[in-house]
């Protein structure tokens, strides 16, 4: 494929992508954001991707994914955090106290072993979380994201703004129950307790209502990141439980971004293609990745058969054939992607983002790699 001259900024890209308009080429998006962040290699400062980096300049869409806090819980819940010494073992424990009801959660460490205990192991704690009273006073929240607006403010001013834009990832209800589950359990409460989970995440719902508002009103992101799909669906729970835990929760969030003239992409490994219809009820503008076999259950063909151009696609270079593939590998399998989605609503992306601080020189050959594929075919 010959080199196609660039008429577009990243940023412009990026917009025409997810409104659905015409881009001067394929999309390009490698994931990690301008600033840094707990859960991905810092590309602009770390010596082994900095030329990785440099590679992406007016290229790559650059999304500055951030992530501000809130509680979680009413300010009387109490919460005790002890770090403690054992026989030799090192113990993280929290515990939850509302009244008489209490909720623990443990780290274990005892030279290689590493145990964890839930907050919610099994119904009867899933039953006293229940109870706790969730914070959706929205002045309490407001309150305590405030604390974190100044450097978010900040960073946003430094972010170029041709790279992309600022984008919010500030959570979904499913994510505080799965995060805190015993996942053997958990699958098992959408049989047995499925009216009580769902009880939770509509009290979680109000938190994160007004958690969306305080962001949307104050105009911080043009784009939001949601995260929870691929915590409650198939094979682990029913598509069923799927279209209760997850979908009217997501379609509420997702409405009020549009309602703000925002857009929203939703994040997704795994098997899709059982619940890819929902994806549509839900509204995103685009769904961030379709995994083809044998890692995922839908090709890229497939996926664009059930959405058409009803929304985008984020399609993906499995993260693990960058440490896999030789370069030239690399190159063809972009390629291959390219010419597969040429002409559709598709953007190219690898599964994850960069998380070993101390990559093999094979890792950045292949970003390089992937970036020239990308870019000139």
């Amino acid at each position: 494929m010959p080199t196609m001259q660039a008429t577009m900024t990243p940023r412009e890209r990026l917009f025409a992508f997810l409104d659905g308009q015409p881009t001067d080429r394929t999309p390009m998006w490698m994931l990690f954001p301008y600033h840094t962040t707990s859960y991905y290699v810092d590309v602009r400062t770390n010596p082994a991707y900095v030329p990785v980096f440099k590679a992406t300049k007016d290229r790559a869409i650059m999304l500055n994914r951030r992530n501000p806090k809130a509680p979680i819980f009413t300010s009387n819940v109490e919460i005790k955090y002890e770090d403690i010494k054992q026989d030799g073992t090192s113990i993280n424990r929290t515990t939850w106290r509302h009244g008489d009801n209490v909720l623990t959660s443990e780290w274990r460490r005892k030279g290689s072993s590493v145990t964890r205990k839930h907050m919610l192991e099994c119904e009867a704690d899933l039953e006293i979380l229940a109870t706790f009273p969730i914070e959706t006073d929205p002045a309490r929240l407001h309150a305590e994201l405030d604390k974190a607006l100044p450097q978010y403010l900040a960073e946003r001013e430094e972010f170029p703004e041709q790279y992309g834009s600022m984008m919010l990832d500030l959570g979904e209800p499913i994510g505080f129950v799965y995060h805190n589950a015993n996942l053997e359990e958990y699958a098992i409460w959408s049989m047995t307790h499925n009216d009580v989970v769902i009880a939770i995440l509509d009290k979680l719902m109000q938190r994160w209502r007004a958690i969306y508002q305080w962001a949307l009103n104050k105009k911080l992101a043009e784009v939001y990141f949601l995260v929870g799909s691929e915590l409650a669906s198939p094979p682990m729970v029913s598509r069923d439980t799927f279209q209760q835990w997850v979908v009217p929760y997501a379609k509420q969030i997702i409405d009020m971004i549009h309602d703000a003239d925002c857009r929203a992409i939703q994040h997704y490994h795994g098997q899709i293609k059982m619940v890819l219809p929902d994806f549509l009820t839900m509204g995103a503008d685009a769904i961030h990745t379709i995994e083809e076999p044998p890692v995922g259950d839908c090709t890229l063909d497939e996926a664009f058969d059930i959405v058409g151009d009803r929304a985008g696609l984020i399609g993906c270079i499995q993260y693990d054939n960058f440490r896999s593939d030789t370069p030239e590998q690399m190159a063809e399998a972009v390629r291959r992607q390219l010419k597969q989605t040429e002409g559709k609503r598709f953007m190219l992306s690898p599964s994850a983002g960069p998380f070993d601080k101390n990559p093999p020189q094979r890792v950045i050959e292949n970003y390089l790699a992937f970036i020239e594929a990308g870019w000139n075919g």
